[in-house]
């Protein structure tokens, strides 16, 4: 391929990009699935030069008229292109300033206060050998490879694995999106395990609640590092109370949201919905789940650890033996790689059942005498009880895609493999509960589905971190599996 000749405009671009380097600026090109993922990435890389390349606009094109996410998420990204486009030729690059949506929540400035520039660019770039056969991705990095050879401080931005070992392969500095991901090693789990005199759990117990300040001491660490520190209890943070002088002598407590004391934690008197708590988190999950003051639970955990079945037994006891709330709402994301229901053979209804089946599991186990004795026992079956529920409206059961764009007030709402969902999409979700709505979000961050999420990018690790220590918020990660023995061996050996 001859070399594409270097127009004028194109050479200022280099000699402007030239200057910002030498004041530290650095130039983002950003993938198409960095947008599609957060359309107001746009807006966060404080005082640098974002670039979008011609390519990506004509894909953005091409995904804006779908009815999903990926859809959404492409109109959102034109629309803030063509608010920009009002402010100056984007080939130039045009500073967004004020212009991004909702300054301080999700842009992102330098500490001085400066904003960069956003760029389209239009140009024809060389290509090396490695990727010039035509296909997108080989364009958009041919943008970065230009700007990384001409001289100038460049990262490539991505979320596709392939794209990003094909650029670094050329030399390229590359990046996965960091904006949104925590620290995975730091990950908040709900709880915290600390030795304490044997006065202070029968003190505990006694007066049916505990001073945080009596706590000071045994949460005061020393470490060779950090030095001494003093570790805090959270709102609806658990703290596991263990003696200093015997094993056995524990007790469990929760600082109680928008106060300064803990009070003891014993979980559930009798099965809710014929289940009693196996281990010390699940008795932390059923504090949560029970309590209607706590308005948003994330349950985290691997498979076989019954955070599924906690969520929707707690919501069956809230909804239909208390009345609590007027319906159960349990949804899931559909996004097997991508796939959307269409695939799966029958009509609508069929197609939700086969989807759903993990959901109807958990019903029917929870229907049966086997998993709970209910206090009306009749000859109908679990899956006779699911239908009657579902025809009276109590019990609703719907993919997540359908719940964009309600207000769901009074309800128990569980949302499924949320480990799937981008921080976007949980936020969106979120922003759906109406009022006397109670949240769940449970997922395994181990198994994602999503191409472009992992365990520390995804909506579900991204809400624990973000809403931890909120009064109207409880988490626990749940470490053991409860499902059977041969479950159990599987998850620690498998």
């Amino acid at each position: 391929m001859p070399k594409a000749p270097v127009s004028q405009t194109r050479q200022s671009k280099i000699v402007k990009d030239a200057s910002d380097t030498m004041n530290g600026v650095k130039n983002f090109v950003l993938d198409t699935n960095i947008l599609l993922h957060n359309p107001n990435a746009l807006f966060v890389f404080k005082e640098h030069n974002v670039i979008i390349p011609f390519t990506v606009i004509e894909e953005l094109d091409k995904l804006k008229r779908k009815e999903d996410d990926l859809g959404r998420n492409a109109r959102e990204t034109i629309r803030h292109l063509d608010r920009l486009r009002t402010q100056g030729r984007l080939t130039d690059g045009v500073r967004w300033g004020e212009h991004s949506p909702r300054v301080g929540a999700a842009a992102s400035v330098s500490a001085d206060g400066l904003n960069g520039t956003i760029r389209i660019d239009i140009g024809d770039h060389e290509r090396p050998d490695a990727i010039r056969e035509e296909m997108p991705d080989n364009r958009i990095i041919a943008v970065a490879y230009t700007l990384q050879k001409s001289g100038v401080r460049t990262v490539f931005v991505s979320k596709d694995l392939s794209a990003r070992i094909k650029s670094d392969a050329l030399g390229i500095t590359t990046e996965d999106f960091e904006n949104q991901k925590i620290d995975l090693d730091r990950l908040y789990t709900g709880y915290i395990t600390i030795e304490v005199e044997d006065e202070l759990i029968d003190s505990l117990y006694k007066d049916r609640l505990l001073g945080v300040e009596r706590l000071a001491d045994a949460l005061t660490f020393s470490d060779p590092e950090r030095g001494s520190y003093t570790r805090d209890i959270t709102a609806n943070q658990f703290a596991v109370l263990k003696s200093k002088d015997d094993p056995d002598h524990t007790g469990l407590c929760r600082r109680l949201a928008d106060t300064d004391h803990v009070i003891p934690v014993t979980g559930p008197r009798k099965p809710v919905y014929g289940l009693m708590a196996r281990n010390v988190q699940q008795t932390m999950a059923f504090d949560l789940l029970m309590d209607d003051e706590i308005r948003l639970v994330t349950l985290l955990g691997g498979a076989g650890t019954g955070k599924t079945l906690l969520a929707i037994a707690a919501g069956m006891a809230k909804v239909f033996a208390e009345e609590r709330y007027d319906k159960l709402l349990v949804a899931r994301p559909i996004m097997p790689m991508g796939r959307d229901i269409g695939y799966l053979p029958g009509d609508k209804d069929e197609k939700l059942t086969a989807w759903m089946q993990p959901i109807f599991d958990n019903l029917e186990y929870l229907l049966s005498t086997r998993g709970a004795q209910l206090q009306t026992p009749d000859s109908h079956s679990s899956e006779q009880r699911i239908e009657k529920l579902i025809a009276d409206g109590r019990l609703v059961l719907e993919p997540l895609t359908y719940i964009r764009g309600r207000s769901i007030p009074h309800q128990f709402m569980i949302v499924d493999e949320a480990q799937n969902l981008t921080p976007h999409e949980v936020k969106t979700i979120v922003s759906r509960v109406g009022e006397g709505t109670k949240l769940i979000l449970t997922g395994d961050i181990g198994q994602i589905d999503n191409p472009y999420l992992d365990s520390s990018s995804n909506g579900l690790s991204y809400t624990v971190e973000k809403m931890k220590g909120l009064g109207l918020v409880g988490h626990v990660m749940l470490a053991k599996s409860e499902r059977s023995e041969l479950a159990s061996l599987a998850a620690s050996r498998l």
